[in-house]
């Protein structure tokens, strides 16, 4: 029976947590534990297939690889760019609340692009001929290049003197990428853009002053970037894009509401579908809905965490819709999870069992409110 095509009511942001087998064949790997790289695929192919099987058990439509294969939700498709590496330093890393991350810094040692090998396109692949429902990945948005990496690290001296090259280049690379991945039979990809909603909180926007940056200008030129990106795609292929407050370890980096942000991403942007973190008061109201045009647009507000285990109650989920359809029409509202279960390979303080019951979740939440998933 064909699959109705995306978007749909019920969807995921993309990363699970990473099974023990996975886990024990990277660390012997690390460890020179004479694990070879064609073991440690092969144990990753399994497990892919198991994560693939669990979502449409769930009764999702859409499926990934649950980013099985990296150790960063944005790091590793990064590095894979020609011209940025991904490097260990001292005193690297990012710091959420009581927890820093490994010390990963991406540099830039030369002009970017995208190459016609990225691997992330065996990985879309792998996941297509594994599923019987719609196949998505998840790559970090044009802006994760621009926000994490710093001045400093940039060897690049047109990049460095000319801001306008600098984001010209990422966007060319993001248009060569995704024209990379329809090629490659992608449908339904997903950009994590979550730089949007970090530059709507106030320390962050007053740590961009300091630098001597407007961050309501860089809300703009990352919208412009991701626009210019994906707004020559074909017809039948459909943009998501992720924002959420940081995800490592149950904790995160940013708060506040997403007014600063909302005209940008909903009206400057060519994205069809967003995925939006709503699970705690971090995330602000539900106001900012009402900037979403009229149309083929939707929202998936993430009104259930991936960050603690606790079940949220179905009435609760039902009210805040109630809620968001004071703010823009529910027929252009869907439900996910706020953000990945997994964004890095340590994952969140939850269980296995736990995220399987987020997923029935979202799934019983969308047959409940609308009907379908």
């Amino acid at each position: 029976m064909a699959i109705a095509k995306p978007p749909y009511r019920a969807d995921v942001v993309g990363s699970f947590l990473r099974p023990d087998s996975i886990k024990a064949a990277r660390k012997a790997r690390s460890e020179n534990s004479g694990m070879s790289a064609e073991e440690l695929r092969a144990v990753e192919d399994e497990a892919i297939r198991d994560v693939i099987r669990m979502q449409e058990d769930a009764g999702l439509k859409a499926v990934t690889d649950g980013e099985f294969r990296r150790a960063w939700w944005h790091f590793d498709f990064m590095g894979m760019l020609n011209g940025l590496d991904i490097v260990q330093r001292e005193g690297g890393g990012i710091q959420f609340h009581g927890v820093a991350t490994k010390a990963d810094v991406p540099i830039i040692t030369d002009r970017l692009s995208f190459p016609a090998d990225h691997t992330m396109l065996e990985h879309f692949k792998f996941v297509a001929a594994n599923t019987k429902v719609t196949p998505k990945i998840s790559i970090p948005g044009p802006s994760a290049i621009h926000f994490r990496i710093a001045e400093d690290d940039i060897a690049v001296a047109d990049y460095k003197h000319d801001a306008e090259a600098y984001f010209e280049d990422i966007t060319a690379t993001y248009k060569a990428a995704v024209k990379a991945f329809y090629d490659a039979g992608c449908r339904y990809l997903q950009m994590d853009d979550i730089f949007f909603a970090y530059l709507c909180d106030p320390k962050i926007r007053a740590e961009r002053k300091a630098r001597g940056e407007d961050p309501d200008w860089l809300i703009g030129r990352y919208a412009k970037m991701m626009n210019d990106a994906i707004i020559d795609r074909p017809d039948d292929m459909l943009i998501g894009m992720h924002m959420c407050r940081g995800n490592f370890k149950s904790t995160w980096v940013a708060e506040g509401a997403y007014d600063p942000a909302a005209d940008a991403i909903f009206n400057q942007t060519d994205v069809d579908i967003y995925f939006m973190e709503y699970d705690t008061e971090r995330a602000g109201g539900l106001e900012p809905l009402r900037l979403l045009p009229k149309g083929k647009k939707r929202v998936l507000p993430g009104f259930i965490t991936t960050k603690t285990a606790e079940l949220e109650d179905i009435d609760d989920l039902k009210r805040k819709f109630e809620a968001a359809g004071r703010h823009t029409d529910i027929n252009q509202l869907g439900i996910a999870p706020q953000c990945g279960f997994a964004s890095t390979e340590e994952g969140n303080s939850i269980t296995m069992d736990d995220q399987r019951r987020k997923l029935d979740l979202v799934v019983k939440t969308a047959e409940t409110i609308w009907g379908e998933v």
